[in-house]
């Protein structure tokens, strides 16, 4: 695990360096450059020391110095790879780097070394005989990778605030469309930055930029889709073992590591399951599990975890955190995020990770398993959503959402009040948007009166009705999948577990995420993901040899935290990022949340985490 930076073209040997020094968090072990000789061509990597760490520094050439790679991420099969391509007349200088397998590969297999990949992984390799920068980012999009392409420059990087040590990128204006879609959907979707012009790579895309003329051509090699047409052989009883067997084996790939090795575990199914199958894997004793939990009980799941860490004979590692260290650690995430990310669950991430890092350099986790099963309370609502918007007239949707947005919301874990707001919500728009604005903090109608213009749900839900137009499926609730996986899960549940563990160099992998179990579960038809009411239904008939029955039978938890309280807390904000009429709009609702008239708890928290990541982004370099 590391962290990358570069560019092709205008720039200097001390952009690169200040790039590069931004990145330090993600690869706090050693630092190299590689700077071209006649083509201006300036690469940057710091490393986080997991595999090969005799021979696997980087930036990494080949032979005779044509190519040279900087590399992010875990190769998961790089051993039998390396076999395939020494079987083709490959002859490697490293041990058992994975980033030697990728480079070796592109040598042999072209721009299709990203199809032979199983592992999280964004890259960037210079071909010094075609003059060409060829850059590369993971299927799902485990790890990130910004860019900004100007004339004859190309620039890129791990991180915003790093590019933004660039002149070039420091110089790009605030992109207002970046801002509204990231209040519109607490994330920022697709290619989305909140600066114009600088852009993140696709999940499963490639970019290709020619020195000699700037010509820039990106494409994707992969697009999760659901496949159900065309299952699996087999009975449901044979998906049910083969799935089962799909899940040792992520796991056991993932254990791979030539430094310690632990799992996060909450107690729900997804961290339970790889935390069962890893100790099977290595033995009694031989596994570190690490929880934290919270004194406000509506919050806390650390008696579940401990259950299962008993249960499975791990080395348990627990802290119950009190709400000043969620205060504290709140402070920290803000100053060093670099970017607006509204999911206010990467708190207590960040603090789990924080723990973890204090024993282990690499933890696994359970992300991807909601997404690929059905596992979120929106699958629940589908089928009454549709009934709900078929039945129920206009006149009086709006009276209930009144009533719903006024009900009193207790500080509690996805309170009743909640959850009805914004289902009601969610419900005044079209279904191909239900789901961007059930997760979103705003509303189409409250982002305009923030920005003090019309904004039109075509243009602010774009990315969410292409992923439901383009479906080739009938199912709404294969759309919804569709919607969690390209959308919800490379945009926030991933970028929150990379920044996360990256702040606290701490290496973070997902089982559930491997090639070969999404290709096996997009194919399951959807009635086998959620059945009768139930979800992940063939997750759990796989699991019940590795998990108790309590276990299985458990009602999802998201990792959350008191917002509401911690909202009141935190030093209210300026509002700088907004429009003069948008700053006097969030001066009242904090004033209201503040003296508990109402709770805008999600607004405030997005509002302030845009404040303080715009306002910071590229202040690394100062």
């Amino acid at each position: 695990m590391c962290g990358i930076a570069g560019f092709i073209g205008s720039g200097s040997r001390s952009d690169l360096l200040a790039m590069t020094k931004a990145l330090a968090h993600r690869g706090p072990d050693d630092e190299n450059f590689h700077i071209g000789n006649g083509v201006p061509v300036f690469l940057g990597h710091r490393r986080l020391t997991i595999i090969d760490a005799a021979t696997g520094a980087q930036p990494m050439s080949n032979g005779d110095g044509s190519l040279t790679i900087v590399f992010n991420g875990e190769i998961y099969n790089h051993r039998t790879l390396r076999r395939e391509l020494e079987a083709l007349g490959a002859r490697f200088s490293t041990d058992h780097s994975d980033t030697e397998v990728i480079l070796r590969g592109y040598e042999i297999w072209g721009d299709d070394v990203v199809r032979k990949l199983d592992g999280m992984f964004a890259f960037a390799i210079w071909d010094e005989r075609q003059r060409r920068l060829f850059l590369g980012r993971d299927r799902l999009g485990e790890k990130p990778l910004f860019y900004m392409h100007c004339g004859k420059t190309l620039l890129f990087s791990s991180e915003l605030p790093s590019l933004r040590c660039h002149p070039l990128a420091r110089a790009a204006s605030v992109d207002v469309r970046g801002l509204q879609k990231f209040l519109a959907h607490s994330f920022l979707p697709g290619r989305t930055t909140p600066f114009k012009g600088i852009r993140k790579l696709l999940p499963g895309s490639i970019l290709s930029f020619l020195s000699e003329n700037g010509q820039l051509q990106e494409n994707r090699y992969f697009r999760f889709s659901i496949e159900s047409e065309n299952p699996p052989s087999g009975t449901i009883d044979d998906w049910t073992e083969h799935l089962g067997e799909l899940v040792r084996d992520a796991v056991k790939s993932r254990l791979e590591s030539d430094v310690p090795v632990g799992v996060f575990l909450s107690g729900g199914i997804d961290s339970s399951a790889i935390a069962a199958l890893a100790s099977q894997i290595l033995g009694p004793q031989e596994l570190s599990t690490f929880t934290i939990g919270f004194d406000q009980k509506s919050y806390d799941e650390s008696r579940y975890a401990a259950v299962v860490a008993e249960r499975i004979n791990s080395r348990h590692h627990m802290q119950i955190c009190d709400f000043e260290y969620m205060l504290r650690a709140s402070a920290d995430v803000l100053e060093r995020l670099g970017e607006p990310l509204g999911d206010a669950s990467i708190i207590p991430t960040f603090m789990l990770s924080e723990y973890a890092a204090r024993h282990v350099k690499v933890a696994l986790g359970g992300d991807g398993a909601d997404e690929l099963f059905a596992g979120y309370d929106p699958f629940k609502a589908l089928r009454l959503a549709r009934a709900y918007d078929a039945l129920v007239p206009r006149p009086v949707h709006r009276a209930l959402r009144l009533v719903a947005a006024r009900l009193p919301s207790p500080d509690i874990n996805m309170s009743f009040a909640f959850r009805l707001d914004r289902t009601t919500r969610g419900l005044s728009f079209p279904p191909q948007v239900w789901n961007p604005v059930w997760l979103g903090a705003l509303d189409p109608s409250e982002i305009s009166r923030i920005f003090g213009e019309p904004v039109a749900i075509e243009e602010l839900y774009s990315e969410a009705i292409d992923i439901w137009e383009s479906s080739t499926s009938r199912s709404i609730v294969d759309r919804t999948l569709e919607f969690f996986t390209n959308l919800y899960l490379p945009d926030d549940i991933l970028v929150k577990t990379d920044r996360a563990g990256m702040m606290n160099s701490l290496e973070v992998r997902a089982p559930f995420l491997s090639n070969d179990l999404i290709d096996f579960v997009r194919r399951l038809p959807h009635n086998v993901k959620y059945r009768s009411g139930k979800t992940k239904w063939i997750l759990k008939r796989a699991l019940l040899e590795v998990l108790s029955q309590e276990t299985i039978n458990r009602r999802k938890k998201g990792f959350g935290i008191p917002l509401s309280e911690l909202v009141r807390r935190l030093p209210a904000s300026d509002w700088r990022s907004f429009p003069p009429q948008g700053a006097e709009l969030f001066r009242t609702w904090d004033d209201e949340h503040r003296s508990r008239q109402r709770d805008h708890r999600s607004a405030l928290w997005c509002a302030l985490v845009l404040d303080r990541t715009v306002e910071n982004a590229g202040s690394v370099n100062s």
